[in-house]
């Protein structure tokens, strides 16, 4: 039977996963539906899917990782995604989104433009892409981000779908693979935000970027338009 593979690439901070689950439970919970099977890989302790497994898509999660760090498990990810079948269906999300880049052509390092937190806003930059992905009209699109590292160049086979100032990759869709991603989470709820930002206010994060990010809250989020948009582009 095939499944979605869910790659765990990283977990929440303990005190958030009793109360909010992991990030695959988030995905698992957003992306149900009556005919989908999934699977989490524990992929940063070095699980991958096998060679023969039917795979009717792929997830690949945040991380506190850098992509460029040397940890067996990424280079193997790595490794595994440049052999996958071109036809599956692969959505990544900030690691995720960074990984698939990095496996595909492009460079991903840790930008001097500083911690990005809170509710970013992408400009649409394909509307066509978007239009079909997500059935609406969006210009932009508000979510959840908390990120250093980002994409510094893009591979050559990715279009840019959204980004920002801050963000000019803030996502991408491969016209040589079924593949897209986003460097924001939509799978983040606001409660789930703002106490992740929190529990990094003032030792990992500025409390000043914290307390911005907080604040950006009150604007809203539109996280549902890009899971339904994730969930049409796994079910294509």
């Amino acid at each position: 039977m095939s499944y979605i593979a869910i790659l765990e690439t990283g977990v929440p901070p303990e005190e958030l996963s009793e109360t909010y689950g992991t990030y695959a439970d988030m995905f698992r919970s957003h992306l149900a539906a009556p005919e989908r099977q999934f699977r989490v890989f524990r992929t940063m302790e070095g699980e991958l899917p096998g060679p023969d497994d039917t795979l009717s898509g792929v997830v690949i999660t945040g991380s506190p990782a850098g992509v460029y760090e040397d940890h067996a498990w990424i280079s193997e990810l790595i490794g595994w995604l440049r052999g996958l079948d071109a036809q599956v269906p692969v959505v990544g999300i900030c690691f995720g989104h960074q990984v698939m880049a990095q496996a595909w052509g492009g460079h991903v390092e840790k930008s001097d433009r500083g911690w990005g937190v809170g509710l970013h806003e992408y400009t649409i930059h394909d509307n066509a892409l978007w239009r079909e992905l997500a059935t609406t009209d969006l210009s932009s699109i508000r979510v959840a981000v908390s990120h250093q590292d980002q994409v510094v160049r893009k591979p050559d086979t990715a279009v840019v779908l959204a980004g920002s100032d801050f963000t000019p990759y803030g996502a991408l869709a491969y016209t040589d693979r079924k593949a897209i991603s986003f460097q924001c989470h939509p799978e983040f709820c606001e409660n789930f935000a703002g106490d992740l930002w929190m529990s990094r206010r003032g030792w990992r994060i500025s409390e000043h970027l914290v307390d911005q990010a907080m604040d950006s809250l009150k604007a809203g989020t539109t996280r549902d338009h890009v899971l339904a948009a994730i969930s049409r582009f796994l079910a294509a």
